[in-house]
């Protein structure tokens, strides 16, 4: 009996990159529009990379297969 390869999610694994320890890292959402409201100081840590949360990471993990 084969066993079936899953497929890779291309939308999630163009967000995020594996690290060297096997976290997750990635974009902020919420830099795109409706940018006039908000402060300086919010887009400038939206703007930066982040290691995405434990619980979080696992799921995208699956859908990466990493």
């Amino acid at each position: 009996m084969s066993k079936v390869k899953k497929k890779t999610r291309k939308s999630i694994a163009s967000r995020f990159k594996v690290t060297a320890n096997g976290k997750l890292k990635g974009g902020h959402a919420g830099k795109r529009h409706l940018l006039t409201k908000k402060s300086a100081k919010r887009k400038r840590r939206l703007s930066k990379i982040d290691v995405v949360t434990a619980t979080q990471a696992k799921k995208y993990k699956q859908l990466i297969g990493a």
